[in-house]
């Protein structure tokens, strides 16, 4: 039996993929990983590893989650700077969920190292 492949899309499993993030095994290498690894959050509902990875000037206190989302798949749209040659990045993408998508051009930074999500345009 073959375990479920990660929610962000990848070909390799929740544990090898996402999950090693999420359990702080690793930190994501670059912003595309932290996008699709805060995706693989939201579908696993994982408030702590989300609000761990937000910019500390933009952190919420709270993630809400929307009990009726049940998101689908990942598309990656573009992504421009974010390896770790760079100190900033963006990331484009397209989540689906069951009725909709969510499509947004997401800022990201490193602090102290680490890949931060900062905030997001939608687009249309």
């Amino acid at each position: 039996m073959t375990s479920p492949s990660c929610p962000c899309g990848l070909p390799k499993t929740y544990a090898e993929c996402c999950g090693r993030f999420h359990r702080g095994e690793a930190a994501a290498p670059t912003a595309q990983a932290l996008m699709r690894s805060r995706y693989s959050a939201f579908v696993k509902r994982d408030e702590a590893y989300l609000l761990r990875t937000w910019h500390p000037a933009k952190r919420p206190a709270r993630v809400e989650f929307d009990g009726g989302t049940r998101w689908t798949g990942l598309e990656i749209v573009d992504a421009t700077d974010g390896s770790a040659f760079h100190a900033t990045g963006t990331v484009t993408f397209r989540a689906s969920y069951r009725g909709g998508s969510l499509h947004e051009r997401s800022r990201f930074e490193r602090a102290d190292g680490a890949w931060v999500y900062v905030d997001g345009d939608f687009l249309e």
